[in-house]
C-alpha cells in the first residue's frame, strides 16, 4: 500500500514537471509570435514594476538629498573662504592707504616733494627693432606728448630692460642694459647680501655668449652669492631705487685682481619686448 501511494506521488511530480515545462515552452512560443507578453505574465510584469517605483522614490530622494546636502557644504566652504579673501583685500587696501597717507605726511615734515622710489608708470609698445642693433636699441611708441624724458628707466615683465636715449614727439629710442658700447650710459645698482650688507656697483656691459649682464667697480669684502638680487640703487637722481634688474650668476675678479666682477642673469627675456612700461619720474 505505501509502495502504491509513494509511485502516485512520483507520477504526479512528474506530471507536474512536464506540464510546467509545457506552459514555459507555450509561454515563450506565445511570446515570441506576439508583440504583448501573455495576460498573466503581463500582470506579473506590472506588480514588479510598481514595486520597483515604490522602493525607488525613497531611494531617489534619499540620495538626492544627500547630493544636495554635499553641494550645500561646499558652497558654504567656499563662501567662508571668499568671505576671507575679500577681508584680507580689504585690510590690505586699509593698510596701503594708511602708509600712502603716513608717507605723503613724513614728505611734508622734511619738505620733500618725491622720494627715490616714486615714479608712475607709462607703458608702450615696441614698433621697431632692427637685426644690426638687436642688443643695443628698440624704438617704442610714447614720446614727449606721453610725459616722456631722456634717460628715464624703461621696464618689461619683471625686471629693468634699459633707459630712453632719445625723445621725440610721438617716439622714443631705447638703450637697452645688453648695449656695450662705451658710450652707453650706466646704471648704479646695489645688492644686499644675505648677511645684510649693501654692496654697491655700475652695469658695464652684456656678454652674449652666456646672455648675462656684467657688473664691475666693486671693492668690497662683502660676499656675494648666488641668487642674490640686483637693483638699481637711484644714485644720481635719475633713475629710481629698486627697480630689479636680476640676480648674481657668478662673481669673479677682473683682469687684474683687483676688485670683483659679478656676472647677473637679467630679470626679463631682452630677446623678446613687446610691451615696455617707462618710470615716469617727477621732474
Amino acid at each position: 500500500m505505501q509502495k502504491f501511494s509513494f509511485n502516485r506521488r512520483l507520477v504526479i511530480i512528474i506530471v507536474c514537471v512536464i506540464v510546467s515545462f509545457a506552459l514555459m515552452t507555450v509561454s515563450v512560443t506565445i511570446r515570441n509570435k506576439k508583440s504583448t507578453p501573455p495576460l498573466v505574465q503581463q500582470f506579473g510584469n506590472d506588480i514588479v514594476g510598481f514595486v520597483d517605483r515604490v522602493v525607488a522614490i525613497p531611494t531617489n530622494g534619499l540620495s538626492g538629498s544627500v547630493s544636495s546636502l554635499s553641494e550645500l557644504l561646499n558652497t558654504y566652504q567656499e563662501n567662508q573662504q571668499l568671505k576671507k579673501q575679500v577681508s584680507e583685500l580689504a585690510q590690505t587696501k586699509v593698510r596701503d592707504q594708511t602708509l600712502a597717507k603716513e608717507n605723503k605726511q613724513l614728505k611734508k615734515e622734511i619738505s620733500l616733494n618725491s622720494s627715490l622710489t616714486d615714479y608712475s608708470a607709462v607703458t608702450a609698445s615696441v614698433i621697431t627693432r632692427t637685426p644690426s642693433s638687436w642688443q643695443n636699441q628698440v624704438v617704442i611708441n610714447k614720446g614727449s606728448s606721453a610725459g616722456i624724458v631722456k634717460n628715464m628707466p624703461v621696464m618689461s615683465g619683471s625686471g629693468l630692460i634699459g633707459r630712453v636715449a632719445e625723445v621725440n614727439k610721438t617716439n622714443s629710442k631705447v638703450e637697452l642694459i645688453t648695449d656695450n658700447n662705451d658710450t652707453a650710459n650706466r646704471f648704479a645698482v646695489q645688492i644686499t647680501t644675505k648677511s645684510g650688507s649693501t654692496v654697491n656697483g655700475v652695469l658695464s656691459g652684456y656678454k652674449s655668449t652666456t646672455g648675462q649682464i656684467t657688473m664691475n667697480n666693486i671693492t668690497t669684502k662683502a660676499k656675494i652669492n648666488k641668487g642674490d638680487k640686483v637693483v638699481t640703487s637711484g644714485l644720481g637722481g635719475v633713475t629710481p631705487k629698486g627697480l630689479y634688474v636680476g640676480k648674481v650668476a657668478k662673481a669673479s675678479g677682473d683682469d687684474y685682481g683687483l676688485s670683483t666682477k659679478l656676472y647677473i642673469t637679467p630679470a626679463t627675456d631682452l630677446s623678446d619686448l613687446n610691451i615696455v612700461t617707462v618710470a615716469v619720474t617727477k621732474q
